[in-house]
């Protein structure tokens, strides 16, 4: 092969790998973009309709209490009941029939009359739980009397003497038109994007197609979350072997679980549309390119070849002072080394930026486990002495049950700037789970870190959260190689000292020195 073969060969290298290189990282860069927008969307989707759900089934609730109540000395007028259970159906539209029944079961009027159970004795499992229980009840879902598919919501009718007289029910047809599609229905999507509704057995109870209503769903690793109360977002795969994008989110009153979820396919159709367009605009300026190479490369053999050694090795780090230092003394070398060095940056910013995002959690900005994990092999690597602070919010599920889930993100947010004013430049304040924190501190002693989390302690303790006003933290303090050599044993023994602060009464701090018990500090 001669000279002028070569440089075309190795030009062509130059300028197809990092065109291929930044495509490629384009691509994957937004198709992770797409696939968590539509995750995070589909999860705010779900969240959204529990709530509203859960709105409904209080409301349904709040309406049949107050027919209850109605009704308490109105037991023996049959006619009258007969018209408060039409009104109720016919009123609220929120049930597909109304039941009224007395302490033993006996149904004493229904809406609509059609259902002809007027007289009967119900003893579905629904029935008899209101019966035995006494207390206001949603059903799981089942086969009524009539061959219904249904849920039945109850309150129970008292005297004003507080005798148990029977009970009002609501019940939801689950394969009929119902409160649940008017609620879910109109989210469906042209797309293939569509909700579903399961109930802790991980039955449908809600599906666009009412032929899936009642079906059990099997291997699917978001329905077998969403059934046991968890929320959140992630990947599955449907009944047809379609791959999903979903987002689910827990009835917390029922136990059902509402899944939104968009085929993967068609979230990422777009891109792939952009990229083949992208594609399809480059090839003619590459080709015309290799086309005025070809013409010169006798006079530019030196420095294209230089700058196709630099191509070859754009994954080393180096490569991009390499590139810089070749002299191209002619114009078109001079912008195949500009682009060259353009798509080099453009890679180098892209993977940076995944790995600060990688690393960041995204409500408070503190770093994540990851983050985490590097901070402590860096440690180790240099063998530099730290200590841990480990901290969590004292009584955080009342700040969420009373204040709310966002007064809750305001408190942590307020938090993890409390603990950036605490910390130097170097230490590394992080984020580990729901309320639960720890402060890295590169080359500080125990005693010291100790006054680094009383300080933070009273900080926390003296600010104002809007909504919720003050909060308290417990910490506990290690060091390594004082508590422990093992760096896992180091955080296991903050970890234990910030519970022993929890049993020591909270907002507290917490220390063992090197063979002693912990040492509880707290101050006002």
């Amino acid at each position: 092969m001669d000279l002028r073969k070569l440089i075309l060969v190795l030009t062509f290298l130059g300028a197809l790998v990092p065109f291929a290189n930044t495509f490629y990282a384009s691509y994957t860069v937004q198709r992770q973009q797409l696939m968590d927008a539509t995750l995070d969307s589909n999860y705010a989707y779900a969240s959204k309709l529990a709530k509203s759900t859960e709105d409904f089934l209080q409301a349904s609730q709040l309406q049949l209490a107050y027919t209850a109540q109605l009704l308490a000395t109105q037991m023996d007028d049959v006619g009258r009941l007969g018209g408060e259970a039409t009104r109720l159906r016919m009123m609220s539209k929120s049930f597909n029939s109304i039941t009224i029944f007395d302490a033993t079961g006996k149904v004493l009027a229904t809406s609509p009359e059609a259902l002809g159970l007027q007289g009967r004795v119900l003893n579905s499992e629904a029935v008899k739980a209101a019966l035995r229980e006494k207390r206001p009840l949603i059903s799981a879902p089942y086969q009524s009397a009539t061959g219904n598919f249904i849920v039945f919501i109850n309150h129970p009718i008292v005297s004003p003497a507080g005798q148990y007289l029977g009970a009002v029910g609501g019940a939801i047809y689950l394969q009929k038109e119902n409160i649940l599609d008017r609620l879910l229905g109109q989210h469906f999507y042209v797309d293939g994007s569509y909700l579903f509704v399961v109930d802790r057995q991980k039955r449908i109870i809600y599906h666009p197609d009412p032929q899936r209503i009642g079906d059990f769903v099997e291997n699917n690793a978001v329905v077998d979350r969403v059934a046991a109360g968890e929320s959140g977002k992630g990947a599955a795969v449907n009944s047809h072997g379609v791959s999903m994008l979903a987002g689910y989110a827990p009835v917390a009153s029922t136990g059902w679980g509402i899944v939104a979820q968009r085929p993967q396919a068609a979230t990422l159709a777009p891109l792939t549309e952009l990229m083949q367009s992208t594609l399809y605009k480059a090839l003619p300026a590459m080709l015309l390119t290799l086309a005025f190479l070809l013409w010169s490369a006798r006079l530019i053999s030196r420095p294209l070849r230089l700058l196709a050694d630099g191509a070859r090795k754009m994954d080393d780090p180096a490569s991009a002072g390499d590139i810089r230092s070749v002299k191209s003394w002619y114009f078109e070398s001079r912008e195949l080394k500009k682009a060259m060095l353009m798509g080099i940056d453009a890679i180098q910013k892209s993977f940076s930026k995944l790995r600060e995002d990688t690393a960041t959690d995204p409500l408070t900005q503190l770093g994540n486990r990851r983050r985490m994990d590097d901070a402590l092999r860096t440690f180790e690597s240099q063998a530099n002495t730290f200590s841990v602070i480990s901290l969590d919010i004292d009584h955080f599920k009342a700040v969420n049950d009373t204040y709310g889930h966002d007064a809750g993100d305001e408190a942590l947010r307020c938090l993890a700037q409390r603990m950036r004013e605490a910390c130097r430049a170097y230490d590394v304040p992080l984020r580990v789970g729901g309320e639960e924190f720890l402060i890295l501190l590169p080359s500080t002693t125990l005693a010291t870190a100790t006054q680094v989390a009383e300080r933070l302690r009273r900080a926390v303790e003296e600010m104002k959260i809007p909504k919720v006003g003050s909060i308290t933290v417990s910490l506990g303090v290690a060091n390594w190689p004082q508590s422990s050599f093992d760096i896992e044993a180091v955080l296991k023994t903050a970890d234990e000292m910030l519970y022993a602060s929890k049993r020591g009464g909270r907002n507290r701090v917490s220390m063992r020195p090197s063979g002693s018990d912990a040492a509880p500090m707290r101050g006002a």
